[in-house]
């Protein structure tokens, strides 16, 4: 496990560093443009301080900022105890120092995802849509997932990564849009400065940094996107090998892939890869593969999971990995050591087709508890869902008449 710890840390830094250097790259070019032909170390400075400010603030509230961003809400134990119990288990099975904090996205479209800086403050978040449609051993498969994510140090790598991406795309657009307002303005004395040569000079150097702000941003995503469907596979590996369940995590990604809820509101490029499936919705997801994608193959990934037959360690993925794919396996070989880890069968609970239905009208339930709805039963029987913006202290019953206290906010 360390080994692939090692290794996982190590591509990412190589991946980081290209990305850096594209941000870099772009930066002189455009201190070319703006501020003459021997000018380029003032823009290469310039892009240096906006990574760093951007950085240092992803350290110190990368997580938050997300979490935010993605209108995540921390929740309670009683909000829903199944969804803790999960949490709880994967949290021991994988031996993380400390309870990853728990939050909840009220939004009906189906997916997750965890952040943090370290293992002893991370944090998992899903949709409420995620809860309402799988079973106890599918949400078991998700939560592993994102646990895996965790354990393998991949959430502060992906959340600089991201803060890297940004600022670049920031750049691009920054300079691309002033250019655009120049040329509206007519402005045409930055092109003359210095006589005929020096403008035509000045000129190419625009050219060039143009290109650069053009393919500066799209090599970033390459990058981003290639770092995010490695730490996909090996998350579904760790998922496969923290359950022993396999099927779990392969019929949740089924689920959520075909899902007919709309896409997911509060979601963006940048955030995107964080995501368990790609949130963006698009005609054929399932046999999406080309480098612009956020993640691998839904298909892809689900044929893998379910190639393992045999066991449920790390070297039991690599070796369906590589019977499917056809390629060279993206385990690390440290962590491919000789280990029995037996399949288990399906939990009795997920069995019951009945539980299932019955969380399918869960949903409403559960984004009304993150958004602070009090529930009162009735000595009728009926359930009285109260907004928290109601103002009296009393409700009356529809069905019986009878008035009910409302406890104390």
């Amino acid at each position: 496990m360390f080994e692939l710890i090692r290794a996982n840390k190590r591509n990412s830094i190589i991946l980081m560093v290209a990305m850096g250097a594209c941000l870099l790259l772009l930066g002189y070019f455009i201190g070319l443009a703006f501020f003459g032909p021997k000018n380029g170390f003032t823009g290469l400075i310039i892009a240096t301080a906006v990574w760093l400010v951007l950085t240092l603030i992803s350290f110190s509230s990368g997580d938050q900022i997300l979490l935010a961003a993605c209108k995540a809400t921390p929740v309670t134990h009683d909000v829903h105890p199944q969804l803790f119990n999960v949490v709880e288990e994967m949290k021991i099975a994988a031996g993380l120092p400390a309870m990853p904090k728990i939050y909840i996205i009220n939004d009906p479209a189906p997916n997750a995802f965890a952040t943090g800086r370290n293992p002893k403050s991370a944090s998992v978040a899903v949709t409420a849509g995620l809860l309402g449609r799988l079973n106890r051993d599918e949400l078991q498969g998700v939560i592993a997932h994102e646990i895996s994510h965790i354990l393998h140090r991949d959430i502060l790598f992906v959340t600089l990564a991201g803060i890297m991406l940004g600022s670049i795309v920031l750049l691009s657009q920054v300079f691309l849009r002033s250019m655009f307002y120049s040329s509206m303005m007519g402005s045409r004395r930055r092109y003359s400065a210095g006589g005929r040569g020096g403008g035509q000079a000045q000129l190419i150097m625009l050219v060039i940094a143009i290109i650069a702000a053009i393919l500066a941003p799209i090599m970033a995503y390459l990058l981003y996107f290639a770092l995010s469907r490695r730490r996909e596979y090996l998350a579904d590996a760790g998922a496969a090998r923290l359950t022993r369940y396999p099927e779990g995590l392969a019929s949740a990604l089924e689920k959520i892939a075909n899902d007919p809820a709309p896409q997911l509101a509060a979601v963006n490029k940048v955030t995107a890869p964080m995501y368990i499936v790609n949130p963006f919705k698009k005609k054929k997801a399932m046999k999406l593969s080309d480098l612009s994608s956020t993640h691998p193959p839904i298909s892809e990934r689900v044929r893998i999971l379910r190639n393992m037959t045999h066991g449920a360690s790390f070297k039991d993925y690599s070796d369906a990995y590589s019977n499917i794919t056809k390629t060279k396996t993206v385990v690390p070989p440290a962590a491919l050591t000789k280990e029995d880890i037996a399949l288990r069968q399906a939990s009795k609970e997920a069995e019951k087709k009945q539980q299932l239905e019955k969380q399918m009208h869960q949903v409403g339930d559960i984004m009304r508890k993150v958004n602070g709805f009090i529930f009162l039963t009735c000595v009728c029987g009926l359930k009285l869902k109260v907004p928290p913006n109601f103002k009296s202290k009393k409700v009356g019953c529809p069905r019986c008449k009878q008035i009910l206290d409302l406890p104390d906010k």
